[in-house]
């Protein structure tokens, strides 16, 4: 095959792939917690057309001479910025300011970990449990979920900015309940398998989940009841990085008609 049609088509999928991502991300920029993906590339092997040697004269070329063959995605890299927080009238919203994540989990079993907090008040069985939307289980700074008895009244629960679950005494003085929202933190977050739903689950590559109550090695997250952390998307940062694509795209086709349009004019010379 002719090498620049190859290398040109390698672009091509590239940057189509980096379309997709950019596309991805203005989708998602009004999803709560969502962070802003960025995709890599890297380039493909190299050809050897000339090596480092001397001419018929004995004239020195110490700089030999190779041909890339193309580029390929690399990694699609989630950017941990912290999005802007925004008002939400629901008192249990919560917005992490930090590094930290809330940990949650399915009926499975499994812990998967969000920057989302737009969680409510489920009525499990007797007792009231505090779970996402889709009904994950929040755990605590134990790895147990937030749960109570239904004799109490949701919308007077109040959550300090460490996380503690309080509610007001007969005085109406917030008393803690002994329980706090757990919060963990990753060495690589961008290391993290990314789920639906703005989840993401453990991998090696992220590391063990550090839990912020236990580890005093760690800068605390602060976390901020009735608040929503918004995506961390910027329209307008996307918009230029979708018409630089776009133009890539379109060089790696010109690329392509043109070594078409040489090959076709090598074939009418034996005419």
């Amino acid at each position: 095959m002719v090498r620049s049609l190859w290398t040109a088509a390698s672009g091509m999928i590239a940057q189509q792939t980096n379309v997709d991502t950019i596309a991805n991300n203005l989708s998602n920029v009004n999803t709560t917690g969502y962070k802003t993906e960025v995709a890599e590339f890297k380039t493909l092997l190299y050809q050897n057309l000339q090596t480092r040697t001397t001419t018929a004269n004995g004239a020195n070329k110490p700089i030999g001479a190779q041909v890339g063959l193309g580029v390929r995605n690399s990694a699609i890299t989630s950017m941990f910025k912290q999005g802007s927080l925004y008002e939400s009238s629901s008192t249990s919203a919560f917005a992490i300011q930090g590094e930290g994540f809330f940990a949650v989990r399915g009926e499975d079993g499994e812990t998967c970990y969000t920057r989302n907090g737009n969680f409510i008040w489920a009525v499990d069985g007797n007792n009231l449990t505090l779970s996402t939307t889709d009904g994950r289980y929040v755990l605590d700074s134990n790895g147990n979920k937030i749960s109570f008895n239904e004799d109490y009244v949701t919308s007077r629960i109040t959550i300090s900015a460490d996380g503690t679950v309080c509610y007001p005494d007969a005085n109406n003085n917030a008393q803690t309940l002994g329980i706090t929202i757990g919060i963990y933190q990753f060495q690589n977050p961008s290391g993290l398998e990314k789920l639906e739903g703005s989840l993401y689950k453990a991998t090696e590559a992220s590391g063990g989940a550090l839990n912020e109550y236990t580890n005093g090695e760690i800068v605390r997250s602060s976390i901020a009841q009735g608040y929503l952390e918004g995506s961390n998307v910027q329209v307008a940062d996307e918009m230029v990085n979708l018409i630089v694509a776009q133009r890539a795209y379109e060089m790696n086709s010109k690329a392509i008609q043109t070594t078409d349009d040489m090959m076709q004019q090598a074939n009418n010379l034996r005419r």
